[in-house]
């Protein structure tokens, strides 16, 4: 659709560290039920959304529907936060990755930083000063954090605060194409959190809910649709 000019791409993309060979495609909902399948099982057949939920409440807002792909020869990312942290605001945004195939170590897997989500974490990475040979703050932290990395099986996930320091590794696969189907649900007690959504607008001006996105897709796995999904689905452009 990009290519053929009949959508810009900003339309079909969000944007992403490090370009090259790396892409974020928005999702959408309710023009086949690929998606919807999916969602339903992550959302009412795993503990993923309970997990959310009980730390952001059912009100928690539907903020991303992505995919984010690294193919072969796509660089490290730098260290980054997606939010920013917000003085007395607590947890603003969760993301569920889900890997789409086995992540092998040489397929750019995605490292966590844990415990990077507090304030001190981000003070500490905001400060680059480094004078008489030592090392900045911020160096420090990226240098003495236990590291996670994301070599996950095919159709299982991670769950992170959006707070947490983390990067997309370089993927010196041959030929294996790293993807993950992300969702994010944002705290419904916080307005901006601090990072543009990848979302489909439509999708996302809905601000749908945690609990109207359960009780939709309970009615589709009992065969009787999803009304609110096919009503975000025909105003898709």
């Amino acid at each position: 659709e990009v290519l053929a000019g009949k959508v810009t791409s900003i339309q079909r993309f969000a944007n992403v560290l490090l370009r090259k060979d790396r892409c974020d495609l928005t999702m959408p909902l309710g023009k086949d039920d690929i998606i919807a399948d999916s969602l339903n099982e992550v959302i009412r057949e795993s503990a993923a959304a309970q997990t959310i939920k009980s730390i952001l409440g059912k009100g928690a807002v539907l903020y991303e529907l992505s995919c984010l792909i690294s193919d072969p020869g796509s660089q490290r990312q730098n260290m980054h936060p997606d939010t920013p942290f917000l003085e007395g605001k607590g947890p603003v945004l969760y993301t569920c990755f889900i890997a789409l195939q086995d992540i092998q170590l040489d397929m750019g897997p995605t490292t966590w930083l844990p415990g990077t989500h507090t304030a001190e974490a981000h003070d500490a990475f905001q400060d680059g000063f480094s004078s008489g040979g030592k090392e900045s703050r911020k160096d420090e932290l990226i240098r003495t954090r236990p590291a996670v990395l994301g070599v996950l099986p095919k159709g299982c996930c991670a769950i992170f605060d959006s707070r947490c320091l983390h990067c997309g590794t370089a993927n010196r696969s041959s030929d294996e194409s790293r993807a993950l189907f992300y969702f994010s649900f944002k705290n419904p007690q916080v307005g901006y959190p601090g990072n543009p959504a990848s979302i489909r607008p439509e999708i996302g001006n809905a601000q749908i809910s945690m609990e109207d996105l359960e009780d939709d897709l309970a009615l589709y796995s009992r065969g009787k649709g999803h009304p609110l999904i096919d009503r975000i689905g025909e105003s898709l452009r």
